[in-house]
């Protein structure tokens, strides 16, 4: 009765999350009447603005991924081997984006760092790209460091560290070829999830007037019938394909030894 029930929820997992996709996937492949084509696709890929946007967006989402490790694995890890007394509070300090909505964000990005402030970061295309990617790491915070904590969590690193140290390494060599090599799994979790959120983020980017692709995707979805639905998959298999890279990471580093 119990395999039954669980092969019942599977198939019912499956189905919820699977027909939605195969209906899009097919609704996106009628644009030509009467038979399937990729029109759709290829007015999507050939669209200019979609190139524009995209490229915008993966090019944010590098810079966002590479602050948010600087930022993110050194704290966790100071956290986590010397001040283990302010763990709850530094993980209710990374929980607050949950509760913060986006737009309460950028607004006072806005009001803080505008034309005529102290510094006026929304006054160059550079400094608001910036304060955008600022930002995102804000928003990637929770899972970026749950992401990391975790990993760290699964190897002793007070061991490795006094082994490090034990051999005359430094703080930055200990952190970039011991602490890292070992978290890099995580690292590549937290990475994804902060992928998939700056490609979909619309609020902050649309505030900040910047050329992202969630405004694009808005904007396509408000005004075309088969194009958003053509995005939508290539989204999803964009997605999964961060996922396959990922279990493929793991797979490697499976059984494999802490680094010292």
């Amino acid at each position: 009765m119990k395999r039954i029930f669980a092969w019942g929820a599977l198939v019912f997992g499956i189905l919820y999350f699977a027909l939605p996709l195969i209906g899009m996937t097919n609704f996106s492949m009628k644009m030509r009447r009467g038979e399937y084509s990729f029109d759709a696709y290829a007015k999507v890929l050939g669209d200019p603005r979609f190139q524009e946007t995209f490229s915008y967006s993966v090019m944010m989402a590098l810079f966002t991924i590479v602050f948010g490790v600087l930022l993110v694995v050194p704290t966790a890890y100071w956290v986590r081997l010397k001040l283990p007394a302010l763990r709850p509070y530094v993980e209710f300090v990374t929980l607050l984006p949950l509760v913060i909505p986006a737009i309460v964000i950028v607004f006072g990005y806005i009001r803080l760092y505008n034309t005529s402030s102290w510094l006026p970061l929304t006054g160059s295309a550079f400094g608001t790209d910036l304060l955008l990617m600022f930002g995102y790491a804000i928003l990637a915070l929770p899972y970026m460091y749950r992401a990391v904590d975790t990993g760290l969590r699964t190897i002793d690193i007070g061991t490795l560290t006094e082994a490090a140290q034990s051999l005359g390494a430094g703080w930055f060599t200990i952190l970039s070829r011991i602490i890292l090599p070992n978290v890099l799994v995580a690292v590549l979790s937290g990475a994804f999830l902060t992928f998939a959120i700056v490609i979909g983020e619309f609020t902050m980017a649309a505030l900040l007037n910047r050329p992202a692709f969630g405004p694009y995707m808005q904007l396509l979805g408000a005004n075309r019938a088969y194009e958003p639905a053509a995005l939508a998959v290539i989204s999803f298999g964009i997605t999964w394909g961060c996922l396959g890279l990922i279990q493929l990471v793991s797979r490697y580093q499976k059984g494999a030894p802490p680094k010292a």
